[in-house]
């Protein structure tokens, strides 16, 4: 895997994207030439963080790029199981053209309320696990999308917290109920048996859990692995504060979490996934494709990123050699 050499700014930003909340939609009209047609696109997001709101920017960039005439029906089911099993079937009785599927629960939800309406998604872990779709390669229904899990980065994570930073214990917390967090704690934990370090679970079931779960892994790791877990990321400052006074190394799943205070990540741009995922969406909504023959597809670029002045905080010296590129 090659990693990108190169500085950059840091960027901390909150919310890249203010949705709406379960029951009111937004209206976005792009007007063209190109194509006289009026489409309606239902997005449907499972909670509100940086990740998710860039993917959800980069699917919009890509049908504004190919000059469509879209109106979006937005909805946040804002981590509430109730509300994101709604506005599945809201959107479904919406007429909808097609829905954007902006997590795996959203995706899941959709996906049980029609096997009619195409369905994009994206910021999903494990696409088969979810039974989403019968293979990367050939979905075979109405469900087709980007997943956000590149092979190498749990593996990649793992080996840098044991060789690089020396731990041997590592704190892992996720919601049990999401099946994108526990298809990484499954990897997780078949690749620390063979790498000899124990990884220590704590298990949430809200944001309002995750204060509790970090606090109960003081004392007993060497360091911390947030994985791509929507509660637990949306909750991500109350984990970095703790980090913070524990002097404890906190490796994160994706990047923008690294500007929220993580330590570092293997990573890729939600932007680029989720523009991706628009590119597919107009090629179905144009008729020039259907879901089923559309593969789904695996970030292509990953880098690695460390945050220079979360280093600062807990004490430690970056080394060149670990050929990063910074963010501070």
């Amino acid at each position: 895997m090659k990693i990108c050499l190169k500085k950059m700014a840091v960027v901390v930003f909150g919310a890249a994207l203010l949705l709406a909340a379960c029951g009111d939609g937004e209206k976005i009209e792009t007007s063209t030439n190109e194509d006289t047609k009026k489409y309606k696109i239902g997005v449907t997001q499972i909670v509100e963080h940086p990740s998710l709101n860039a993917a959800y920017d980069g699917f919009k960039k890509a049908i504004e790029d190919a000059g469509l005439d879209v109106e979006y029906l937005v909805q946040n089911a804002q981590n509430d199981n109730s509300a994101n099993t709604t506005i599945a079937t809201n959107l479904v009785n919406s007429g909808v053209d097609l829905i954007f599927a902006n997590s795996t629960p959203s995706a899941q939800a959709v996906a049980s309320a029609t096997q009619e309406i195409p369905i994009v998604f994206t910021s999903v872990t494990d696409a088969v696990g979810a039974e989403l779709v019968d293979s990367l390669e050939s979905p075979g229904g109405n469900v087709t999308g980007t997943i956000d899990l590149h092979p190498d980065v749990i593996p990649q994570t793992l080996k840098f917290l044991k060789e690089q930073l020396g731990a041997k214990n590592i704190g892992m917390i996720f919601n049990s109920g999401e099946q994108n967090a526990r298809a990484q704690m499954d990897k997780a934990k078949v690749l620390a048996l063979d790498m000899d370090i124990t990884i220590v679970e704590a298990s949430v079931a809200t944001s309002a859990d995750v204060k509790q779960a970090v606090d109960s892994l003081v004392g007993k790791v060497d360091a911390l692995y947030i994985i791509k877990d929507n509660t637990v990321v949306s909750a991500l400052e109350t984990v970095t504060s703790v980090a913070y006074d524990n002097k404890l190394p906190m490796m994160v799943g994706e990047l923008d979490s690294v500007k929220r205070g993580g330590l570092a990540a293997y990573g890729f741009n939600y932007h680029e996934l989720g523009y991706e995922t628009g590119q597919m969406a107009v090629k179905i909504l144009k008729g020039e494709s259907k879901p089923s023959e559309l593969p789904v597809q695996v970030p292509k670029n990953l880098k690695f990123v460390i945050n220079e002045d979360t280093a600062s905080k807990i004490g430690l010296e970056i080394k060149e050699e670990w050929q990063a590129e910074r963010s501070e």
